[in-house]
């Protein structure tokens, strides 16, 4: 995903300047080391469930205060440093933006997404 070019789209949506005042963006790579033991990870194969990730994304989507909620999530083998899950939430002000990337990012992690670590 091109962050920018993402946010540039969606500040073309009818009503957003209007009912925006803040995008909050997660970016989530692959990290080289399993968060289980700390043990090197040399590459992941990735399995996301894109129609819980959707039946996530319109819930979340209803919250009060949100706009907007994209998310985007990779899949098959990647390696350290590759982009893994985006995730984007633009709504009006703060105290309903934040609570929603957080908890979403976390269902989504928990609901819709398996991966399995392989060892370099």
């Amino acid at each position: 995903m091109d962050i920018s070019k993402t946010i540039a789209q969606m500040k073309q949506e009818p009503g957003f300047s209007e009912k925006v005042g803040m995008i909050l963006v997660h970016n989530g790579v692959v990290r080289g080391w399993s968060r289980k033991d700390g043990a090197a990870v040399g590459e992941i194969e990735v399995r996301p469930d894109r129609t819980r990730i959707e039946q996530l994304r319109a819930e979340y989507e209803k919250k009060p205060g949100i706009h907007r909620v994209i998310i985007e999530a990779s899949e098959g083998r990647l390696k350290p440093g590759d982009d893994l899950l985006f995730i984007v939430v633009a709504g009006d002000i703060r105290e309903n933006v934040k609570p929603v990337l957080a908890e979403l990012l976390d269902r989504v992690k928990a609901e819709a997404v398996s991966k399995t670590e392989f060892a370099p």
